[in-house]
């Protein structure tokens, strides 16, 4: 089952937080299809700026977050850099 899947109907408790990434120039559709191909983002976004992505992904409540982007995100080729945000409440959310 796809993580926002999980999250949705409640089948284990997730946490949401997204990450900026800067991708090395000409990478940010590798990057954005390597992220898709892994299967560990929920939402995948283009963006002008200092960053290339915005992406949105869930883990267990349990997992620790920067490991995980260590492990899982920073290590995928042409990423360059990467700014992680935590959140706290998400408004408007059922």
């Amino acid at each position: 089952m796809a993580l926002a899947a999980r999250y949705a109907f409640g089948v284990t408790a997730m946490v949401p937080f997204f990450v900026q990434i800067k991708c090395k120039l000409g990478q940010s559709y590798t990057v954005a299809n390597a992220l898709a191909e892994a299967e560990i983002a929920s939402e995948i976004y283009s963006t002008a700026g200092h960053y290339d992505l915005l992406v949105k992904f869930y883990v267990d409540k349990d997992t620790d977050i920067g490991h995980f982007i260590n492990e899982k995100v920073q290590v995928l080729p042409g990423i360059q850099d990467t700014l992680t945000i935590i959140t706290f409440k998400a408004f408007g959310a059922s």
